[in-house]
């Protein structure tokens, strides 16, 4: 599959071919369609004010959004598991994620409508995303990508202060960069941090959060289209939502977390007239047998505490509208 993802990608951005691609975390159902072969009732895309959607705002009332996370004890077995692959040496971060149950009375579709963040997905009525991040972008001679890590509430005083000086997040966030830049590196030159930890705000259902983000960028090659599934596979899976090393983590990650992340925390995005731009799937929505589940993480080092990112992955749950 990873092969004829590959070529796929290489040939229609070598005949220069609009499409969108939806790529899972574990490389094993990626999509990749030409645009003009996109179908609207199946699929919805927002790539950055980039779309294939009608404007359908609602403004319901009286919204039901209830959450249930898994159990704190679950949750801390988990992160015991990782506590000791870090005191191994096995990672030096890793991602940890679980699915959060939720009651409501909106539909995916609604989701979709009304979340506000720059990217947006809605696939097969299957699940939706509504993400802040950017994997990377792809223009003339240039890639660059903004890896978000570190999220505190912003109504906390002093909360830019806290999260800015924190040893933890500090930590963890240097990690994420310099995993990033190794990947850049991988199919771009001269690679460098031009903007470091700096501070995004987000506005959720119920509460403001700040995010902390980096830009990285990196000089392309040229021809750089006809090399596009190479380059976009070879950086995968992002590493703001795996961890470090990438390899030894995402297997570290499946043994804690137990669970198939499907489609969440791969990438979507789209390439057209030499530009490709694409986000990070997170904020995500699944449908499922048991009904709609929240898929959510974060971060865990050897300065991580249990009962703090446990509240983080449960903060994450949430939806921002206007």
């Amino acid at each position: 599959m990873m092969k004829e993802l590959k070529e796929k990608l290489n040939r229609l951005g070598g005949d220069n071919v609009p499409f969108l691609f939806i790529i899972d975390f574990d490389m094993k159902e990626p999509l990749v369609l030409p645009l003009a072969d996109v179908d609207d009732e199946r699929i919805l895309y927002d790539i950055n004010g980039f779309t294939n959607a009608k404007e359908n705002r609602t403004n319901p009332e009286n919204i039901v959004f209830e959450k249930t996370p898994v159990n704190h004890e679950e949750y801390a077995k988990a992160f015991r598991f990782i506590q000791g692959e870090l005191e191994k040496g096995n990672t030096l971060l890793a991602n940890l994620t679980f699915p959060t149950r939720l009651e409501t009375n909106l539909r995916l579709r609604d989701f979709f409508d009304l979340a506000s963040e720059k990217y947006r997905l809605l696939y097969d009525d299957r699940f939706v995303l509504f993400s802040p991040e950017t994997f990377v972008i792809m223009e003339n001679d240039t890639i660059r990508t903004f890896p978000m890590k570190g999220t505190i509430d912003a109504g906390i005083p002093g909360a830019a202060e806290i999260i800015m000086e924190d040893e933890k997040e500090h930590a963890e966030h240097v990690t994420i960069v310099d995993l990033m830049r190794n990947d850049l590196a991988r199919v771009s030159k001269d690679v460098r941090v031009e903007r470091f930890r700096y501070l995004t705000e987000i506005t959720a259902k119920d509460r403001k959060l700040l995010q902390v983000s980096s830009e990285i960028s990196g000089t392309l090659p040229s021809g750089w289209n006809r090399k596009l599934g190479d380059m976009l596979v070879g950086m995968l899976p992002a590493g703001s939502v795996s961890g470090a090393p990438k390899k030894k983590t995402v297997e570290i990650l499946k043994k804690a977390e137990g669970y198939d992340r499907g489609f969440y925390t791969g990438v979507f995005g789209y390439y057209r007239d030499g530009y490709l731009e694409s986000s990070v799937m997170i904020r995500f929505i699944e449908k499922t047998e048991g009904g709609l589940c929240y898929k959510s993480g974060g971060g865990i080092t050897a300065y991580s505490d249990c009962g703090k990112e446990y509240k983080e992955m449960t903060d994450k749950v949430y939806v921002k509208i206007t």
